[in-house]
């Protein structure tokens, strides 16, 4: 299965109420789209057509998020018919504020400026988002270049991979194998977790490395990742949009995180 198909069929079975994409190159992704938007890149060339209502920012992402309201043109106003009108969450205002349902990360392809994104991503978003990362299986040494030196190239994201396994135990994070640099799916974000931040320049001087990247033989060869359609076809995706949609505490994410290792089965 091809990333952008991936992409079609998660807005389908996740059924978010907005979208957020770092990344926007020439909108094929951003096309996606039914629902509020808000797309981030320096230099988008955008040919395809869109098709929802889209904040579109000619920013780097870190900039971006240094803003005092990033998210503001997905935020649900007071008005629950008017709400209705714009397709954004009806009472959103009056039950914890408003979340991003689904993001896809396909900036810089530098580890440091993923990791980033995903920890800015994750102060707006509930347990019950889904994040995806784009480029994360990268087919040789040369494509993980830092230095691209490559028609293709994942640059070294794959690192981030082990980065939110061992800082961030409580996420759940799937590896599925798409074409043509795979993906990452990470569900359980949890807005008031600092621990990334905390240790960010001791990760970061971890993460940037001379090339060639040392590229482990289970990410070229795709030991860990599982075919897409174990997320896509999965049974918990209603329980995951109710709890998502009705802000529902910490604890239904222990009860449906026992569900999702099995999904590769």
């Amino acid at each position: 299965m091809t990333r952008h198909e991936f992409l079609r069929r998660l807005h389908k079975v996740a059924r978010p109420r907005n979208y957020l994409e770092i990344g926007v190159n020439d909108g094929r992704s951003l096309a996606l789209s039914r629902v509020p938007t808000v797309a981030v890149d320096p230099a988008f060339k955008v040919t395809a057509g869109q098709r929802c209502d889209l904040h579109l920012v000619r920013s780097t992402s870190d900039d971006f998020f240094a803003r005092a309201d990033p998210i503001v043109h997905l935020r649900s106003g007071r008005n629950p018919f008017r709400n209705m009108r714009r397709g954004r969450p009806l009472l959103a205002r009056y039950i914890g504020g408003t979340s991003v349902d689904l993001a896809f990360i396909d900036g810089m392809h530098l580890s440091e400026f993923v990791l980033r994104d995903f920890m800015n991503v994750e102060r707006f978003a509930h347990w019950g988002s889904a994040i995806v990362f784009d480029d994360m299986l990268p087919r040789s040494v040369d494509e993980a270049a830092r230095d691209r030196h490559t028609d293709a190239w994942t640059g070294d994201v794959y690192k981030v991979t082990r980065v939110l396994q061992t800082h961030r135990p409580d996420l759940t994070v799937v590896l599925l194998d798409t074409t043509p640099t795979g993906v990452m799916v990470v569900f359980g974000a949890d807005p008031t977790n600092t621990v990334l931040k905390d240790n960010y320049e001791a990760i970061e001087r971890e993460l940037v490395t001379a090339d060639p990247q040392p590229v482990p033989v289970d990410v070229i060869e795709r030991r860990e990742a599982i075919p897409a359609e174990a997320v896509l076809d999965a049974a918990w995706w209603p329980q995951l949009i109710g709890a998502r949609n009705g802000r529902a505490g910490r604890g239904g994410y222990d009860r449906i995180r026992a569900q999702l290792p099995g999904i590769g089965a």
